[in-house]
């Protein structure tokens, strides 16, 4: 059974995305050359192509959801809020097939919460290089998973 995102959470979700990722409407390549347009979408895009804000935002929305499912399907064990938003955030960004197969998701599923959360800097490579931006992200995804939920 999926989980049941609260309207609270999306919202963090959009704020942290959108902060990362920043809104195109023109097709452009990404730092390791990927096509991408909208809110960080790269699926179908292609050099030329033009969207309007609505259409940003739907492909955002469609997603961020299948980030959520990638989630869940994956990860094996209890999140908090949090930890799932921090988690949704990667995804949307390394892709799930990156996902599946990281350590990171290795040491969450066998409940090792400390060392996954240290996976999370591992990933701030573009093109073999290390990337100040990726790297913050990171760090701002790390904090959030390990973030405490309020009691």
């Amino acid at each position: 059974m999926l989980r049941q995102v609260s309207p609270e959470l999306l919202q963090k979700l959009a704020v942290l995305i959108h902060g990362e990722e920043g809104c195109k409407l023109v097709a452009y390549q990404d730092e390791g050359g990927v096509w991408t347009i909208g809110w960080g979408h790269t699926q179908g895009v292609t050099e030329g192509m033009v969207i309007n804000q609505e259409q940003a935002d739907l492909l955002f929305q469609e997603d961020l959801h299948d980030a959520e499912g990638y989630v869940q399907y994956y990860v094996k064990v209890p999140l908090n809020d949090n930890q799932f938003a921090a988690l949704v955030s990667f995804v949307y960004n390394v892709g799930a097939g990156h996902f599946s197969h990281s350590t990171l998701l290795s040491d969450l599923n066998n409940n090792d919460f400390a060392d996954a959360a240290s996976q999370f800097l591992v990933w701030d490579i573009v093109d073999g290089e290390k990337n100040a931006g990726l790297l913050a992200r990171r760090k701002a995804e790390q904090d959030l998973f390990n973030t405490p939920m309020e009691v």
